[in-house]
């Protein structure tokens, strides 16, 4: 490409250069952890646009900068609509552009909510192959039945060929009867597929819950029903309340990014006044700085508040793919002529 010219992928080619890619997802997912660990990167804060009627809807923006051998920077805009359900369209939509780190320039413009999901299933499956490493996953609950529990799923399978049987739970009865059809449909290496009647009942059924649901306050105020050693991957950050968080071993992505927009650690902060609850980073432990578990009969949570290095990095690998196998469409001089340039 030239410079001035603009790639552009629309989501089915991104699903289509991701495919059968799991392993290699969360290889770079993995990666761009530890690059951020060492402090090579720039992750200002997500800024949250929210609606003065709506207190459900939103609109994020996660720019970034990832240094090491990535080298890469740019800025994913998500769109989070729970509404959309009911109208039988996606909750989330996304864009993301990558930037040139020598002039600045657009460079690739492309749909992100397949990046989103996969980046978000990857990093959930990387937490879950360290916390449980020593152990076989056999079985796995998924509260909230949609389209992210159901890429941690698939990322999962990827990480433990062992895994035959899922446990699903949701409000809507509906959305899980179809999540589990799906799954049938979709993935020979799911033996059984049942639905729980209640949290609790999904809860004693695995030793490692998904939560990826859409609410906003918090309402799991009781896990007793796990067993010892048991992990919970708080996806959707604002489930579990902060008396649950501050009686499990944390684990989280970046601890200044979880500490905020009122997920479950930050209100567990406001309500001790300090961070020390917080174990260690998800990257501490890849670069074997920190054990994976701080006692093996400890629950163990893993809270990703969802960093905007991981889109950028796994937007630069889809980017790769693409101009390999000239994949989506090429716009020739999508920046308009220089204005300082001599007539």
């Amino acid at each position: 490409m030239k410079p001035g010219d603009l790639l552009i992928l629309k989501g089915n080619e991104v699903i289509s250069l991701l495919k059968g890619r799991e392993k290699e997802i969360m290889q770079v997912v993995g990666e761009a952890y530890k690059v951020h660990e060492q402090g090579e990167s720039a992750l200002p804060h997500s800024s949250f646009l929210r609606f003065p009627d709506n207190n459900l809807n939103r609109i994020i923006a996660l720019p970034a900068f990832l240094g090491g051998a990535f080298n890469v920077a740019g800025i994913k805009w998500v769109a989070s609509f729970p509404g959309n359900l009911q109208q039988g369209i996606d909750r989330a939509s996304a864009t993301l552009v990558l930037n040139s780190v020598a002039t600045g320039r657009p460079e690739v413009f492309m749909d992100a909510s397949i990046i989103n999901g996969k980046r978000t299933a990857a990093s959930a499956a990387l937490a879950a192959r360290y916390l449980h490493a020593d152990q076989k996953l056999t079985g796995v609950g998924l509260l909230g039945c949609g389209f992210i529990n159901f890429e941690i799923a698939r990322f999962l399978m990827a990480t433990f060929p062992q895994l035959k049987r899922l446990v699903l739970y949701d409000i809507d009865r509906s959305r899980a009867d179809f999540f589990k059809d799906k799954i049938h449909r979709q993935f020979e290496q799911i033996e059984e597929v049942s639905i729980a009647k209640d949290i609790p009942a999904m809860l004693s059924e695995t030793e490692l819950v998904s939560l990826a649901t859409t609410v906003g306050t918090p309402y799991l105020a009781d896990i007793s029903p796990l067993s010892k050693g048991s992990t919970i991957l708080n996806i959707s950050l604002r489930d579990i309340t902060q008396e649950i968080i501050l009686q499990c071993d944390n684990v989280v992505d970046d601890v200044d990014h979880i500490c905020r927009a009122q997920t479950s650690p930050h209100l567990a902060e406001q309500q001790v006044g300090n961070r020390d609850f917080i174990r260690c980073s998800l990257a501490s432990i890849l670069l074997g700085e920190e054990p994976a578990r701080k006692n093996g009969t400890d629950i163990s949570i893993f809270s990703p508040f969802g960093l905007g290095i991981l889109d950028i990095a796994l937007a630069q690998l889809v980017s790769n793919f693409a101009k390999e196998s000239e994949t989506g469409v090429r716009v020739p001089s999508f920046l308009p002529e220089s204005w300082i340039k001599t007539d």
